[in-house]
């Protein structure tokens, strides 16, 4: 039996009538759980192909091994690394969000996958986060539209979003555990709008719901969040899917409105929600509502053609990375004007993250890109010859060698290019930062290095505010955030003058 979606119109609550009538119970349970890390249940013999999942909001992750995983950890085929949602908010340009929503799609139906697990709208209530460069802004009005701006461009391509994590997980540290009480004015001004934003200008195809509790229920069993909120109040007519493993009580689940539990328990609850419904504890109907969305789901999701789209599909993307990278940078500071460089400049690049670049973050969100370009490269576009001296280890060691050789190089030239900032160890999905200060080697390396020169450039990377008391030492700021596979080539055009830095910050900065 192949899969034929029913006609457009009729009922919007079970326009799926007839399929679920001829399915058991059994059969209905099993297809609101997930079949592997990444897949849904296909149910051949009722025409129900399954549907595949991937991270994630600037790129994709698509695992194609038995060792799939949900924080990063295995490979996945290669795709588009774009900046991150910290520094495509920087951008304050819903077209050019779109663009790269539309990119995203295009990769998504060529890797056949049918939902995109992004974007992320959680409030950067705490600067410490350690995933808020997954997240647009402490702003929800701004998070909001850049989120609706991602929806349509990626579901405009017959794919489909999981706007996330709904609700209130603002920090990392105990995300599964923490109980977050919250008043309703605060919930309602601050912690909510992004999301109904982008649900009443998108209509996201899934929302995905967080570990969190919220005033003591978990978000998974939170019929007042999941129904009279979304569905009611702002009229989602998608699914509801679990964060990965965020299942607590399938059958109040079902009551609350929660969908699909991913990656799936291997029928752990079915059994509990099969007697409670003979048990008169839970109504078929909430299950037949659940099957019916994903339905919906399925025939919304499954008609692209990956044949249409062109040979030269990731390198235009690869430049569209470029584009979106040199429009989220920030000029901090530029005293002089220091900046643009010229061409013929005596120029030196300094510090290992210009060698080895931090263009991402670490965890579900973790993309192998097409390609990999580091400031380096960039520079070496318009300087061939230009030196370099690491300055540091991305260990957080002290090294005098390292940093004597980075001042004997700044004072050989008239201009230091030096990039620093947060390396993997200071900011990841599950976990919160301690403090808000940089690497204490590179700091020192700042100061060593504003001895010696007058001319000093400080590229700084990574994906949250940061403390900068070593402002006042150097004399341009460019703030390239965490900028993706192309990161290196746009900053360099920005300090070269091919692009105008035109970012402004999504976050307050100290």
């Amino acid at each position: 039996m192949e899969w034929e979606p029913p006609p457009e119109g009729g009922d919007r609550v079970l326009r799926h009538k007839d399929r679920i009538a001829r399915m058991t119970l059994e059969e209905k349970i099993q297809l609101c759980s997930g079949a592997s890390t990444w897949t849904t249940k296909a149910m051949p013999q009722h025409g129900i192909p399954s549907l595949f999942l991937a991270d994630g909001p600037h790129g994709l992750r698509k695992q194609v091994s038995e060792q799939g995983d949900h924080l990063g950890i295995h490979a996945s085929q290669p795709a588009t690394c774009f900046p991150t949602a910290s520094a495509v908010a920087s951008t304050w340009d819903l077209d050019l969000v779109r663009e790269m929503g539309e990119a995203l799609g295009k990769e998504a139906v060529q890797q056949g996958i049918n939902v995109l697990l992004g974007p992320g709208v959680n409030m950067k209530r705490n600067p410490l986060c350690g995933r808020n460069f997954e997240y647009f802004s402490e702003d929800p009005y701004l998070a909001g539209k850049m989120a609706a701006a991602w929806i349509q461009g990626v579901q405009s391509q017959g794919v489909g979003v999981s706007l996330k994590h709904f609700a209130l997980n603002n920090q990392e540290l105990h995300r599964m555990s923490t109980d977050v009480l919250v008043d309703e004015r605060a919930l309602r001004e601050y912690y909510l709008p992004a999301f109904e934003i982008a649900v009443q200008e998108a209509q996201p195809t899934t929302i995905m719901c967080a570990y969190n509790k919220v005033e003591g229920t978990y978000c998974s069993d939170h019929r007042r969040l999941l129904t009279e909120i979304l569905r009611e109040e702002w009229g989602f007519d998608g699914v509801v899917v679990t964060d990965w493993g965020a299942m607590n009580d399938r059958v109040a689940a079902f009551r609350a409105g929660c969908d699909l539990e991913m990656p799936g328990s291997k029928g752990r609850f079915d059994e509990q929600v099969r007697q409670a419904v003979q048990r008169g504890e839970l109504d078929e109907a909430a299950i037949d509502a659940c099957v019916d969305r994903i339905l919906t789901l399925i025939e919304r999701t499954t008609g692209a053609d990956p044949a249409a789209l062109p040979p030269d599909l990731y390198e235009r993307h690869h430049q569209l990375a470029r584009k979106v990278a040199a429009a989220g940078a920030v000029l901090l500071k530029n005293d002089g004007p220091l900046l643009p460089l010229a061409p013929d400049a005596s120029v030196a690049v300094i510090g290992e993250l210009a060698r080895t670049p931090r263009y991402q973050g670490a965890g579900s969100s973790q993309v192998v890109p097409t390609r990999l370009e580091s400031l380096l490269d960039g520079v070496r576009q318009y300087v061939p010859a230009v030196p370099f001296a690491p300055g540091y280890t991305l260990k957080d060691e002290p090294n005098e060698a390292l940093v004597e050789e980075a001042v004997r190089l700044a004072r050989r030239v008239e201009t230091v290019i030096l990039c620093i900032g947060l390396t993997p160890a200071y900011e990841g999905e599950g976990f919160d930062r301690p403090h808000m200060r940089l690497p204490v080697n590179q700091v020192a390396l700042v100061e060593a290095l504003a001895r010696v020169t007058q001319r000093m450039v400080v590229v700084l990377v990574g994906g949250a505010a940061v403390e900068m008391p070593w402002a006042d030492q150097v004399q341009a700021i460019l703030h390239m955030q965490l900028a993706g596979q192309a990161g290196g080539l746009a900053a360099a055009d920005l300090l070269f003058g091919k692009e105008n830095p035109s970012g402004k910050l999504a976050e307050t900065y100290p």
